[in-house]
């Protein structure tokens, strides 16, 4: 077996609920678990740290079995080299920040590793923290702390299970930068279980994508989340699209930064931290796109971008249409509804104009 697969044949069976898989998934960079509740992403995890047993299957990681149901292998869950990482950070209550590490630590201070304890205080901060009990933590700095003790049981994969669904959004904002610093860090083969599409957007560089206990779409976080059906695996989802693009400028004057992306400027409020020429993605929701079929003039939204509509997609019982443009080198998506697509006279293959209402930054 390849060294550079996790390997996951399995069926899963609880409370009437079934979960089967067969995927051979890259161990390399944040492979997202994505799907509405109860489409069986808590439970693959638990199955592949040993938490939950699979009826039958295979999971194996590098060559290595962890569980084979026709040799009869069941690893246990601590001798997995799997470091797991809940909801809730579940931090030792009765121990300091330091105690909670120092525990973690100790466990594995045997197993080979390129760091040390010192090395995880400086890169999640937590020198000033070091002594504060945990009750006394913020949730953002509970997770850093959680995120610092499951690195010190050196694990080979990293198993994280929604560690910021507890968190308000400007929380999430605070602790994403730090899960970013793992991955350049560490390197780690990480699964990270969300059903928030900004999280996914920002961390995976692959998804894995559940709806009822099956594996519904697959590939690069930019290959299924511009995908017209992606939407219909969750109402909550905001369908829309990712786009790389490079820094261009900045204009301190009116505030914003300019991207390029294949051709086309795309402006959004002002990065500064963004060094001109680097790399970025675009986070460009379907329902910040209006369609023009001739360019409009003075209207407030700067970005007015040329394309060819390539496909339509009616959302079934409902007056709601999902368009795809393409535009110099890169697709966007459109939410409309039939009437305006009636009264434009829509139909692929037609130029337009995409209105641009708002562009996020996802990641570098």
């Amino acid at each position: 077996m390849s060294a550079d697969l996790l390997q996951l044949k399995l069926s899963l069976e609880f409370d009437g609920f079934s979960l089967s898989m067969d995927e051979a998934l890259s161990a390399l960079g944040v492979t997202a678990v994505f799907g509405p509740s109860g489409s069986g992403k808590s439970s693959l995890l638990r199955s592949i740290a040993g938490f939950e047993k699979p009826r039958t299957g295979y999971i194996g990681l590098g060559g290595e079995t962890w569980f084979d149901s026709e040799l009869g292998i069941d690893m246990p869950a601590h001798r997995r080299s799997a470091g797991f990482l809940f909801q809730d950070a579940r931090l030792f209550s009765h121990l300091d920040v330091a105690g909670n590490l120092a525990f973690a630590e100790r466990r594995s201070r045997s197993q080979p590793t390129s760091f040390q304890l010192e090395d995880l205080i400086k890169i999640f901060d937590l020198g000033s923290l070091l002594s504060r009990s945990v009750d006394r933590l913020s949730g953002g700095e509970r997770q850093r702390v959680a995120l610092a003790r499951t690195l010190l049981t050196r694990p080979r994969l990293l198993l994280l299970d929604e560690p910021l669904s507890a968190l308000d959004r400007e929380r999430k904002a605070e602790i994403l930068p730090y899960l970013d610093r793992t991955q350049e860090a560490f390197h780690l083969p990480t699964l990270y279980v969300s059903h928030d599409i900004d999280e996914v957007a920002h961390i995976a560089d692959h998804v894995l994508v559940l709806a009822g206990g099956e594996v519904v779409m697959r590939g690069t976080v930019g290959e299924v989340f511009n995908r017209l059906d992606v939407a219909m695996v969750e109402a909550r989802y905001e369908a829309g699209v990712l786009v790389k693009g490079r820094v261009d400028r900045h204009d301190t004057r009116l505030e914003v930064t300019f991207v390029d992306v294949a051709g086309d400027l795309i402006t959004m409020p002002r990065v500064p931290e963004l060094p001109v020429g680097s790399a970025v993605r675009l986070r460009i929701r379907a329902r910040d796109v209006a369609l023009a079929t001739k360019r409009p003039h003075a209207i407030s939204i700067r970005n007015v971008l040329p394309g060819t509509l390539i496909e339509m997609h009616v959302v079934a019982q409902s007056g709601q249409v999902e368009a795809r443009v393409r535009l110099r080198g890169a697709e966007i998506r459109a939410h409309l509804t039939k009437a305006a697509v009636e009264a434009l006279k829509l139909v692929p293959g037609m130029q337009v104009f995409a209105l641009v209402k708002s562009v996020g930054l996802a990641a570098s």
